[in-house]
This record gives C-alpha cells, sequence and structure tokens, in this order.
C-alpha cells in the first residue's frame, strides 16, 4: 500500500487522512500515436514513391517529416520488441520470433522483465497506453487461457489491449483477444466486417473513452494493423481498382518508383535500379495470364494498404475533431521490408502447397476473383515485394535494405515546425523509446515493479525532428536474422546474405558506403580491405554484448522442437463444455500423425453441428452432425477430403469420433460411432507441416469455416466433452515445416 503520511488516532477526530498524489505528466507531454504497419515496403506509401492511394500519410508526411534512413531488424517480432523497448532485440530475448525458444539468452521469444516496454516506462508520468492490432511478442504457447499473462500486453504496461497475439490472421474472422480474454469478431464477412475497420474503431473508443474520463492526461495509443502482412484481403472493389495500374509490371514499376523517389528527394540523384533479385524473372518473360494473375495479387496487397489508409483517415479525423490532433505526436511506419514469403509466383492459398496440396498456375489463374476474399491465403510474388521495396535488395528477413529501410513518417503540429520535410539522419527501431523519452522530458527507469533495468541501447533522434542538420546516430547499429547479419556504423554499411544450412564462415562480407550508396550496389570491400576486416571485428565485438550468438539459422528444426518441447509427452487433451477458444500453437498437434477424435454427447431428434474445428476456409478439420449423420472434413488448402456415416447417428447418449492412421504416407480416416467403424476414406496428402492459424472450437466453428456449413454451425445436441488422442508416430520434416511457418510470419 506504499507509505502512509497521514495521522491515525483513535478515532476519526484526532486523526488526519492522506491520499497519495496521482502521476503528473510532464508540461507539454503529448499524446503519442504510434502507427504501425506490417510487411509494408520501403516505397508503398504514396509520399514515398508510390501510386499507391495513401493520402492520409502524405498529408501526415506533409505536415511534418518523412525520415530516408529509417531501419528496422528484419522481421516482424523483432522489430515490435526494439520499437516497444528501445533495446536491440537479441539483447531482451528477442533474437528471431516470438514463436520459439532456442534455449539461449538472446532467443527466448519473449521481452525480458528487465527491459521495461514504453507503456511500463510512461506509466509513472501519467500516461494511459492502449495497444490496438498485432502483438506477437509473447511465445504463442503462452498465449492460451492460463497463460502466463506477463507477457501480454496488460502484462507489459499497457492498460486496454484490443488484437491479436499471432504474426498473421484472417482479416474477415481474426482470432481476437480483448484484453486477457478471447472474443468472437463482432461481424463477418458476409455482413462486411474487415478487421482493418474493427481496429480504428476500437482506437477511436478507447481514445474517446480517455478523452471523457481524463483530459487532462496524456495517452499513448498504439495502433499495430494486420495490413498488408498476408494474407492480402481487402473488399473487392478496391483489389479490381488496381488491375489496369499494375498491368506494366515489376520492372517499370521498379523504374517508375525510383525516378518519383528522385523528384520527391527520398532518394539521391543518380541512384539506378539494382539488377533484379535472386528468382524473379523479367516481367516481359511471364505469359499474358501469369502477368493478369500477378497483377491481381499486387493489387489485393496495394488495396489492403489502401484500405488501411482510408480507415487511418477516420482516427486522423477524430482526433481533429475531438481537438486532439495538434498535441498528438504521430508515428507512422512499417516492421520490416516487403515479404518474400510468397516465392516466384505468389499464392492465392498458400496453406495447400505446404501440406503436399500443390497450386499449379492453372488453379491460381482459375483462382484469380477470388483472391482478396474469406476463402484465400494469397500472397504477392518475389517480383511485386521486389518492387515494394524499390530502389533497396533483396527482402524482409534479410539485412540488405529491403529488409531493413522502412518509411517513416513524424508529425506533430504543435511539437514540430516542419512541414513536408526530408530527415536523412540514420535512425533505428531500438532508437523511437529513447526520442519518445527525450521529447516528454523524462529519464528512463532504473527500475521497473522492483526489477533492475538494462541500459537503453538506442539513440533519440529527437534533434533531428526540428533540426535538418542534427548531428548523426554516434555508435554503432548491429544487424542478424537467421544468419544475415549487417553492421552500420558512421556512414558504412557492411553486410553478409547468408544462405541457410551453410557454413557462416563462408559467407560473403560485402561493404558499402551508405551515405553515398543508398541502395548498396557498390561494393567496396575488395578496396576497402581494412576498413572491411575493422567492421567485422566490430560486428563480432557487438554481436557479443548484445546476446546475438550463438548464431543459429535452423529455423526449421526451431518451429518443430519448439512445439515437441512444449507438449513434452502429453498425449491426451480432453476440451469440456462451455471452454473457450484455443490457439493453434496451444491446440493438439495432430501434424504428420495417427490419432483419434472422441466427442462425449448427447444426440436428440434432429441435432446437428460442429462437435470440434479446428482451422479457417484455407486449412483445417472439423467433426461434425449434418441430416442426422457423422461427417469429418478435412480441408488441405481448399481441397476438402470429406467423408460421412453409411448409416445415421441414433437418438441417445453417444460417442462420436474419428481415427486417423497414418501408414506410410497415406491418411487413412475412419469415423467411429460408439467405437463402431462408419465410414473410411484414404488420402495421400494431409497436415504435414500446417495447419491454420485459427485455433480450434470445441461445439462449433466460429469465423470462417472449415467446411461447407453456415459458420458458427453450433451442436444443437448436449455435448459433454471432446477428447483428443495422438499415437506417438509422428514425423515432422523440420525443414518443411520450417518453410511454412515462415510463410505465415
Amino acid at each position: 500500500m506504499g507509505e502512509f503520511k497521514g495521522k491515525i488516532g483513535n478515532t476519526y477526530r484526532e486523526s488526519t487522512g492522506w491520499w497519495p498524489e496521482r502521476a503528473k505528466p510532464p508540461q507539454g507531454a503529448p499524446n503519442i500515436l504510434v502507427v504501425l504497419f506490417d510487411d509494408v515496403g520501403f516505397s508503398d506509401f504514396g509520399c514515398y514513391g508510390s501510386p499507391i492511394a495513401t493520402p492520409t500519410i502524405d498529408r501526415l508526411a506533409a505536415e511534418g517529416l518523412r525520415y530516408t534512413s529509417f531501419h528496422t531488424t528484419a522481421m516482424c517480432s523483432t522489430t515490435r520488441a526494439a520499437l516497444l523497448t528501445g533495446r536491440n532485440h537479441h539483447s531482451v530475448g528477442m533474437g528471431c520470433l516470438a514463436n520459439f525458444d532456442s534455449g539461449f539468452p538472446g532467443y527466448r521469444g519473449k521481452i525480458a522483465r528487465e527491459a521495461g516496454t514504453v507503456a511500463e516506462m510512461l506509466k509513472p508520468h501519467g500516461y494511459t497506453s492502449y495497444m490496438v492490432g498485432k502483438w506477437h511478442v509473447t511465445p504463442l504457447t503462452e498465449t492460451g487461457s492460463t497463460g502466463p499473462f506477463d507477457g501480454w500486453p496488460l502484462g507489459r504496461g499497457f492498460d486496454r489491449f484490443y488484437g491479436f497475439m499471432d504474426a498473421e490472421t484472417d482479416q474477415y474472422a481474426p482470432e481476437l483477444v480483448r484484453d486477457n480474454t478471447p472474443v468472437t469478431p463482432p461481424g463477418t464477412y458476409e455482413t462486411g466486417y474487415h478487421l482493418t475497420e474493427d481496429l480504428v474503431d476500437q482506437a477511436i473508443r478507447f481514445i474517446a473513452d480517455h478523452n471523457a474520463d481524463r483530459p487532462d492526461m496524456p495517452w499513448l495509443t498504439w495502433l499495430a494493423f494486420g495490413a498488408a502482412h498476408a494474407p492480402h484481403q481487402a473488399p473487392r472493389e478496391l483489389i479490381l481498382k488496381y488491375d489496369a495500374l499494375f498491368q506494366h509490371g515489376w520492372d517499370a514499376e521498379r523504374e517508375q518508383r525510383l525516378a518519383r523517389q528522385i523528384e520527391l528527394g527520398i532518394v539521391p540523384a543518380g541512384t539506378k535500379v539494382p539488377p533484379r533479385n535472386d528468382f524473379v524473372k523479367a516481367w516481359s518473360e511471364h505469359s499474358a495470364d501469369e502477368r493478369r494473375l500477378f497483377a491481381r495479387l499486387q493489387g489485393a496487397y496495394a488495396a489492403m494498404l489502401d484500405h488501411a489508409d482510408r480507415h487511418l483517415a477516420r482516427l486522423i479525423g477524430f482526433l481533429e475533431s475531438a481537438g486532439l490532433r495538434d498535441d498528438t505526436l504521430v508515428i507512422v511506419m512499417s516492421d520490416n521490408g516487403a515479404s518474400q514469403e510468397g516465392g516466384p509466383n505468389g499464392f492465392v492459398n498458400a496453406m495447400g502447397p505446404f501440406n503436399g496440396k500443390p497450386e499449379p498456375m492453372d488453379e491460381k489463374i482459375r483462382r484469380i476473383d477470388d483472391i482478396g476474399g474469406p476463402d484465400t491465403h494469397s500472397n504477392f510474388p518475389l517480383g511485386w515485394a521486389m518492387a515494394a521495396n524499390t530502389p533497396l535488395r533483396r527482402y524482409k528477413q534479410n539485412t540488405h535494405g529491403g529488409g531493413i529501410r522502412d518509411p517513416l513518417v513524424v508529425s506533430w503540429k504543435s511539437g514540430v515546425p516542419a512541414r513536408g520535410e526530408l530527415r536523412h539522419q540514420f535512425a533505428h527501431a531500438s532508437d523511437l523509446v529513447p526520442t519518445l523519452l527525450d521529447v516528454i522530458g523524462v529519464a528512463p527507469p532504473t527500475q521497473i515493479a522492483g526489477v533492475g533495468q538494462m541500459p537503453l541501447e538506442g539513440e533519440s533522434f529527437a534533434a533531428s525532428l526540428k533540426d535538418a542538420k542534427a548531428p548523426p546516430r554516434k555508435g554503432p547499429q548491429y544487424f542478424e536474422m537467421f544468419g544475415h547479419r549487417g553492421l552500420w556504423h558512421q556512414g558504412w554499411k557492411l553486410v553478409a546474405f547468408h544462405p541457410s544450412g551453410s557454413p557462416f564462415e563462408g559467407d560473403k562480407w560485402e561493404l558499402f558506403h551508405l551515405d553515398r550508396d543508398f541502395n548498396e550496389v557498390d561494393d567496396l570491400a575488395e578496396r576497402e580491405p581494412e576498413r572491411l576486416k575493422a567492421m567485422i571485428d566490430l560486428w563480432w565485438e557487438v554481436a557479443a554484448k548484445c546476446r546475438v550468438l550463438p548464431l543459429d539459422d535452423r529455423f526449421g528444426p526451431r518451429f518443430a522442437e519448439n512445439a515437441a518441447r512444449f507438449h513434452g509427452d502429453r498425449k491426451k487433451f480432453v476440451f469440456h463444455r462451455g471452454m473457450g477458444h484455443v490457439p493453434t500453437d496451444v491446440a493438439p498437434d495432430v501434424r504428420s500423425r495417427s490419432y483419434t477424435i472422441e466427442a462425449d454427447a448427447r444426440v436428440d431428434a434432429g441435432s446437428e453441428g460442429v462437435l470440434i474445428a479446428h482451422g479457417d476456409a484455407t486449412s483445417g478439420y472439423s467433426l461434425y452432425l449434418r441430416d442426422g449423420r457423422l461427417a469429418h472434413d478435412m480441408n488441405i488448402g481448399g481441397k476438402h477430403v470429406t467423408v460421412v456415416s453409411d448409416r445415421k447417428v441414433e437418438a441417445g447418449d453417444r460417442r462420436l469420433g474419428f481415427r486417423m492412421r497414418n501408414v506410410k504416407g497415406r491418411r487413412i480416416g475412419t469415423l467411429l460411432i460408439d467405437g463402431v467403424a462408419a465410414g473410411t476414406v484414404e488420402s495421400e496428402i494431409g497436415f504435414n507441416m500446417l495447419i491454420s492459424w485459427s485455433g480450434l472450437d470445441i461445439g462449433l466453428d466460429r469465423g470462417s469455416p472449415v467446411a461447407d456449413y453456415p459458420a458458427p454451425f453450433a451442436f444443437t445436441g448436449r455435448l459433454r466433452k471432446v477428447t483428443v488422442t495422438m499415437d506417438d508416430d509422428q514425423s515432422l520434416d523440420g525443414e518443411g515445416v520450417g518453410k511454412a511457418e515462415m510463410a505465415r510470419q
């Protein structure tokens, strides 16, 4: 309760009450709105050279600043950890992804308690903090109903949370959490629901409630869109709007964007488009049908970004109508470069190919009008990701510019006098927190909740907000992701691309004078051997200090080992009626193994509905009762392997089940009624590597349905429990699992 500073006597007459003062913000402390886009490339905002319509972001840039040398960490979890804490991502335990713990201090998949978040740092200074959207800095095995919740937003200083915990989610049927509780989305695709609109609604509500309750106190609102991470889903009319715009293809698009960037001053005059990235063919080498498909896939991406900008306009409009805009520091950025996970040809539904169901070109083309809809998991081809990162090389995951150099827009009407100016100083994601603390005028705490705090590693760039000639960052900044490495120091850049599985000592180090070579095309390694060696030595020195070591490129086995370590020897799961939603990483892991599902239920005449369902329309399985018969649907990337019982289920207490046998790569599924076989199906495909990111439900299939019934198709009998028992014959391909998991990060 803390020290009482009043006086306590025998009665109130000889006692003096005392009330502790509430935290007060420093004079002039602004509200803070952080808008974080996902997988949006360096050139994708209109004000950075793109033809994609982003008038809201462009207006914010015109009312403030654009940074041309802002750098991130090449992945989502890692950038978020750096942005939230002001430290390097390995230093705080988020060396790679929140999806696994490698057993080393830099790779726990969870932000250390010694690294307080900006929300925790600002709380003693009167700020209330709201987190809306993507979190993805909690181990996914800790996102179930028992937590632990110490790594969730409310456990890390935020006062309210509305969003999703994983790397991605379906925009029409998201896996939503309010505070610490899973909730059902307030609409469906059929009713016009889209997550982006919902997130902006919630952000507006949090701020409106705050302003009504405590208008004298500042707030931090962290809005992390799912846009434009796959699945690329947006209103169809917006997608079609972009068909004609991108018919010229990625080669012409890169040239056009670079010309606009030079005109805008984003990129120095004389900058050239680098050669196409590996595995990207010339646009002209693709057939007419392929070009039509690829333009549509790019259109879905563009529409998703356009759609988010339209709803961001509502939020900015609300701030203006509420009289809050002038005193709100608005920051808009992306977490890494554009994604390479779509591969050379993109996907209409990426869930199939990773489970043994190919998606040949003719199938993609046949499904062109489905792109961006509720039963797709679409992602664009490498060529369009390359264009998104214009004029930089490579992509997300890589430590070349295309992975780590990102747009940053800053606007604060009453605090930053600049209007439409550029800033070319190097800045890093870990610099954001020191900058915010500097702007507010407070020091980082030495303790939070009794835990001593590690020093901030980022450097404030607050001086550059008002001074275009502010001095550059003093210290070096390293980069590392999946063995790819890099180092910025005093205007120079060291970088190494690491082919997975190859010896680290065989990597080729490149050296660029970044101040003169914006997009890393003139390798000076051979011409500057002494500088090269000094930079390499410095990389190893900083890497050791920041917990980057040991280097580990085994991202495939890490995913498989993490699942095995979490579940351990457990082979039996019992789900009782009335339980909530189970996240995929906590649900029974039925990939590449034999297992049995058995539902204990009371069936009445006419009973129907889902007994258990895991996944969604893009991938998953469901056991359900319909038209009096038991049915099981195994949905592999939109290919449905369905079996219906050969007899009706009689009324009464019943054990309704499904037995899957994994026999030499073939799946043999058998329906069971009271333990007796009631129908069999065989398939050569199954869940080899992935089940959709959507979790498991008991007694219904909320959101995007696995099978061809209308969601939620709740069971109308009395379901007592469902038991899933797994055999000990799992044979996961670690590398395959890794590639599949990386496709959804």
